[in-house]
């Protein structure tokens, strides 16, 4: 598995009543989608994109 895999690309593989799993196709790794959004939080909050532009910052 590249330890540097922030998945890319996954896609459902199971579901159950109240759990959805996913498997990444880059890394292979199955998770919880719930896992999932957590994941992509953590990255959004580690390394905002730089085009994002407060509220108020048009001139």
């Amino acid at each position: 598995m590249p330890a540097s895999c922030k998945h890319p690309k996954v896609r459902v593989v199971a579901r159950e009543e109240d759990a959805e799993f996913v498997v990444c196709q880059v890394c292979g790794e199955v998770f919880d989608s719930a896992e999932f959004a957590d994941i992509l939080n953590e990255d959004e909050e580690i390394t905002p994109t730089d085009n994002q532009e407060a509220p108020g910052d048009k001139a």
